[in-house]
C-alpha cells in the first residue's frame, strides 16, 4: 500500500485547486499558478478542504503512479504558496557570480565569462559576503524547474575533491583527497 499516496493533500485559504476536463489540475496561489496532467486512470477528489488521490486496482503501474502524482501536486499546492529555493556555494580564488538585468553572469576560472539566462518562473539573487564565499539563490514556485536550474548552475564547475573550488549546494559534503606527496 502507498503510504504517501494514502495521506490527502491539505488546502491552505489562500489556495484554489481546480480538476478540469481530462484530468488537468490546476493550483492557484498567491505567488502563480500552476497546471498538471494526471493519468486518466487515477481518480482525484475535493472535500473537506483536502484533495484525496485514489488508485482504482493494485495493478504495479497503479500503485506507481498514486504516490507520484499525490507527492507532485503537493508540491504545486507549495510552490503557490511558500515557493522553492536552492542555494548555491561558489568556492575559489576569483570566482565570482553577479546578476545584471536578470542575467546571472559567472567567472569561474574559464578564459571567459559565462552568462546563464534563467527560464521564466526562476529568480536568481546573488548575495556577496565578505571574506566569505558568493551565495547564488535560486528561486521559483515549480519544484522540478528549481532544481533543474540549480544543477545546471551546478553544472557549469562542479565541485573538485583536492581543493573544493567550484560551485556545490551550501548543504552538500565534497569528498576531499590527499594530492600526490613528494617522493624522497
Amino acid at each position: 500500500m502507498s503510504r504517501v499516496g494514502l495521506l490527502p493533500i491539505p488546502m491552505v485559504d489562500k489556495v484554489s485547486v481546480d480538476i478540469g476536463k481530462n484530468n488537468i489540475v490546476t493550483v492557484k496561489g498567491p505567488k502563480g499558478e500552476l497546471s498538471l496532467q494526471v493519468d486518466p486512470d487515477i481518480k482525484l477528489s475535493m472535500g473537506d478542504g483536502e484533495l484525496t488521490v485514489a488508485r482504482p486496482t493494485e495493478q504495479k503501474r497503479h500503485k506507481s503512479m498514486h504516490g507520484l502524482y499525490r507527492a507532485l501536486i503537493n508540491n504545486m499546492v507549495t510552490g503557490v504558496t511558500e515557493g522553492f529555493r536552492k542555494d548555491l556555494e561558489i568556492i575559489g580564488v576569483g570566482f565570482r557570480a553577479s546578476v545584471s538585468n536578470g542575467v546571472l553572469e559567472l567567472a569561474l576560472g574559464y578564459s571567459h565569462p559565462i552568462y546563464f539566462v534563467p527560464p521564466e518562473g526562476i529568480k536568481i539573487s546573488v548575495v556577496e559576503a565578505r571574506g566569505k564565499n558568493t551565495i547564488v539563490t535560486v528561486e521559483g514556485i515549480d519544484r522540478q524547474m528549481v532544481g533543474q536550474v540549480a544543477a545546471k548552475i551546478r553544472g557549469l564547475r562542479p565541485p573538485e575533491p583536492y581543493k573544493g573550488k567550484g560551485v556545490r549546494y551550501v548543504d552538500e559534503y565534497v569528498r576531499r583527497k590527499a594530492g600526490k606527496t613528494a617522493a624522497r
